[in-house]
């Protein structure tokens, strides 16, 4: 029986476990990135674990999501990562050099290699043919120490593509059409590789848009082939050695197939407050505009930007619409203006921001109260934009400007379409904001320097067998790591001091939490399905545990999150049945049993005093997992087998 992409990867970095659905496997990881609104707490867990220099091929530490400095904190923990980078041996890409997935993919992502990222977009370099995964930041310093990460060995899912996009049609319009068929939980458990003839059609950056939002899919990853378009993209960067065949055998099996003639395709749009609640954009054509975002990790291309910038050039942005674009990388905007692009989409009436994440992750240019935002990024859920009533709709560049023109969200289709933009044959190369670490003979010497914001890390109980504590929240279905710590301009500066972000905590659901939990002696929360979606930040889980939650109990558990949940000490159960979810209530008393036997058995009890009811828990861990948490957290258990 043939392989697929991704078996032939995990098959090629297996350290531990058995390549079987069911079972808990170990990659050996080849490169691993940081950002720094997850790096700071990722280096203090990699200089806690005391392993003097970094293991892995190579790892970079990008500056992209917290460079609004407003007050010392960000600037104090950018000092802290290049300095500890520069000492153990990471690559600093600079403040202003780009946003981490698209400089990755540009300049360091490898067909065939493993990829760990604090970020869960780092699935982005799928799109070069990397095995590429979003991971809690203790994972990824455990894997900068040499340590294997573990995942569920996922399911195979092929989306098979034929035909080609029609003009004024994107990648960003099939990635929308994927989360329209599979919604947000589809992709749980699923690593979903792109085949057929019409990948062929797809360039690069156009696949990386698709792999990037499958994260959106709730998938492990996605990826596609490396192919001779991969080929000239990787010579076109001056990386033509990095370039190696690789696709599924002909027989390979999957275990679920979806068809998609890209030719079918038309522009489409996530509505409010959800990637999968997608809509064509023509059922939307009466909607009134008041701001349009181009940029993110996902299209903010040399390609994408060339598009929007042929669509405004000549024209002027409806004075109605706030237009903000930042290009992805410093390539990007430095090839941009050298060829006249800039300057068109300056006259239009664009504000060029810097080459960073900016709004996609709440770091500026929230839109006005009640406002329609169009924006070309991944995610649209309920303030993250910074404006709790705005509404924010994820589009392609093409509907962004088509939209941005006309003060209402524009079918781009309905417009002549632009031609002539492609791929060029040599992207404008310079890694001198890349700053390389200290040779290792010299590392004992480079100081790291900390400012007064980085705070300890908070440290887990030891487990008890049995637990008594009340249900400080409860909350629904489709919980976001945004819902449990949100970001912003306001809190991301913060992201090393978890006494200080413990106060915004699931401050969207519930504003009272945080004051309830610390008056308390520990707890528990209750959630519905695909609990902890979205982004990769252990703060979710760091922050609950100073706050004193014990466990989790939920329907269901996205990976990431579960797998942070674990990290931290706190226990993640899930119900046996889901309707015992509507049993329990804020407030009530709760008692969990058998909880030690529990993480072996898979069954813990939860006797309700308040109601007088008793209700099963699933404890859905490994062998390895269970014993994290008898060690209280990753950190301890690392710290206790490297003692051995």
């Amino acid at each position: 029986m043939g392989k697929t992409i991704a078996q032939k990867i995990i098959d090629a970095h297996l350290v531990e476990g058995t390549p079987a659905p069911g079972s808990e496997i170990g990659l050996h990881i080849d490169q691993t990135l940081t950002q720094d609104a997850t790096g700071t707490m990722a280096y203090l867990e990699y200089e806690a674990m005391g392993i003097p220099r970094v293991k892995t091929e190579l790892s970079v530490a990008y500056i992209d999501h917290n460079t609004l400095q407003s007050g010392f904190m960000n600037a104090d923990d950018h000092r802290f990562i290049r300095t500890i980078a520069k000492k153990i041996g990471v690559r600093y890409s600079r403040p202003g050099n780009g946003i981490c997935h698209q400089v990755h993919l540009e300049r360091f992502a490898k067909p065939g290699k493993t990829l760990i990222g604090s970020d869960s977009h780092t699935p982005t370099a799928g799109g070069i043919g990397c095995l590429a995964m979003g991971a809690g930041g203790l994972d990824v310093a455990v894997a900068m120490g040499g340590g294997a990460y573990y995942i569920p060995y996922p399911k195979m899912m092929l989306v098979r593509l034929s035909g080609a996009l029609r003009p004024m049609v994107s990648a960003k319009d099939v990635i929308l059409e994927v989360l329209r068929i599979m919604t947000v939980k589809g992709g749980v458990g699923k690593i979903i590789e792109y085949g057929g003839e019409g990948v062929k059609k797809l360039s690069v950056p156009q696949r990386a848009t698709i792999t990037n939002m499958g994260a959106e899919l709730g998938a492990t990853t996605s990826i596609f082939p490396s192919d001779e378009v991969t080929r000239a993209f990787l010579l076109a960067q001056g990386r033509p050695e990095d370039w190696v065949e690789l696709s599924a055998d002909a027989d390979a099996v999957y275990d679920e197939v979806i068809d998609i003639d890209l030719s079918s395709l038309s522009p489409l749009a996530a509505c409010p407050h959800s990637p999968d609640n997608v809509k064509p954009v023509r059922s939307l054509a009466m909607t009134k505009v008041d701001q349009v975002c181009i940029g993110s990790c996902t299209n903010s291309s040399y390609t994408d930007l060339m598009t929007v910038a042929a669509m405004l050039k000549g024209k002027t942005v409806c004075p109605e619409v706030s237009l903000a674009i930042a290009p992805g990388s410093r390539q990007v905007l430095t090839m941009l203006s050298e060829n006249g692009a800039l300057a068109d989409l300056l006259n239009a009436g664009a504000r060029i921001l810097e080459s960073a994440c900016g709004p996609c992750i709440g770091m500026g240019q929230s839109p006005n109260s009640g406002g329609v935002s169009l924006r070309t990024f991944n995610r649209n859920f309920e303030g993250r934009s910074g404006t709790r009533d705005a509404g924010v709709y994820l589009v392609s560049p093409e509907t962004a400007a088509a939209s941005c023109l006309t003060g209402y969200i524009t079918d781009p289709t309905t417009l002549p379409p632009v031609e002539g933009i492609r791929m060029p044959e040599h992207f404008a190369v310079n890694d001198n904001m890349v700053d390389l670490p200290a040779a290792e003979e010299e590392a004992a010497s480079v100081e790291v320097l900390r400012g007064p914001n980085i705070k300890p890390l908070p440290t887990a109980k030891a487990l008890t067998d049995e637990m008594s504590l009340p249900c400080l929240l409860k909350v629904g279905d489709n919980i976001t790591t945004d819902h449990i710590m949100p970001a912003g301009s306001k809190i991301l500066p913060y992201r090393s001091n978890i006494p200080h972000l413990a106060q915004y905590c699931f401050e969207v659901c519930d504003p009272d939490f945080p004051a309830r939990a610390q008056a308390a002696d520990g707890g528990f929360i209750v959630g519905g399905a695909n609990y902890g979606q979205g982004s990769s930040r252990e703060h979710a889980a760091l922050v609950p545990l100073y706050l004193g939650i014990r466990a989790v109990i939920a329907k269901s558990f996205a990976r990431i999150h579960k797998a942070n949940l674990v990290n931290a000490g706190i226990l993640p159960l899930e119900f046996e049945h889901a309707d015992d979810y509507d049993k329990i209530e804020l407030g009530h008393d709760l008692t969990l049993t058998g909880v030690l036997s529990g993480l072996d058995s898979g069954y813990v009890m939860l006797t309700d005093r308040t109601a007088g009811q008793v209700i099963p828990l699933l404890c859905q861990i490994s062998p390895r997992q269970a014993e994290i948490i008898r060690a209280g957290g990753l950190l301890n258990y690392t710290r206790e087998r490297a003692g051995r």
